[in-house]
């Protein structure tokens, strides 16, 4: 597990979403890769690795291409790896296995009952990929790719987020599922935790928060 102190004392915590608040994204698209294609890692390694897969990732990431394009481009890139799928819904098939994580979801809320500031930064994948959580309520500012015009790992959406909750970003700390954008984070003096479950999250979180995790993540089943 990777774990990177901020340059000064944190004020405020930043999470990802797809991966962090939910089960992870990369065993969802594994499955149901491997549900179409008999291959797990087929539709990763198009995302990837492929030249037009990936543009069209980005593209839709950073919100120059809607949900409808990304779908039929990345149905097309299936079908010229032999896999035939329906465009029409398939992002909502990808993430079916996606389910929010209560865990996490409670440590979200701890860390802001205590007296921190949370933000999401978050890559966005389709347009109803945040359906059933009330982000306004549960984060004080946000900052989206699909909005921005920009994804992680820039460094751009990591700034818009700290100013948008009134801190440096030294004095923010970063929790994402994916190595590439802590360090990203860990070039702008943030801190960052590579998230794998909650109660590991949560003891590495207490020690940079310089609180006892068990306030972070007082879950009566997580042992801390």
């Amino acid at each position: 597990m990777t774990v990177v102190a901020p340059a000064e004392d944190p004020k405020a915590v930043l999470f990802d979403f797809g991966g962090v608040l939910t089960s992870s994204v990369l065993e969802g698209f594994s499955d149901f890769s491997e549900s179409v294609s008999g291959d797990r890692r087929l539709i990763l390694r198009l995302l990837g690795t492929d030249a037009e897969a990936k543009r069209l990732l980005v593209d839709h990431e950073e919100g120059r291409l809607d949900h409808a394009g990304f779908e039929a481009g990345l149905a097309a890139s299936l079908a010229a790896a032999g896999v035939t799928v329906e465009a029409e819904g398939l992002i909502g098939r990808m993430q079916a296995h996606l389910l929010p994580d209560p865990d996490m979801l409670a440590l979200l809320a701890a860390v802001r009952r205590l007296g921190f500031k949370v933000g999401l930064v978050s890559n966005s994948l389709g347009d109803d990929c945040y359906a059933g959580f009330e982000l306004d309520s549960l984060f004080d500012a946000q900052a989206i790719s699909g909005i921005e015009g920009v994804r992680k790992p820039s460094r751009r959406l990591y700034e818009l987020a700290c100013e948008r909750l009134g801190v440096l970003p030294t004095q923010a700390v970063m929790i994402d599922d994916l190595a590439q954008n802590i360090a990203a984070a860990e070039r702008l003096g943030m801190g960052g935790i590579v998230h794998t479950d909650a109660a590991t999250t949560a003891r590495a979180l207490g020690d940079l928060l310089g609180v006892d995790p068990n306030e972070l993540h007082p879950l009566e089943h997580q042992e801390i």
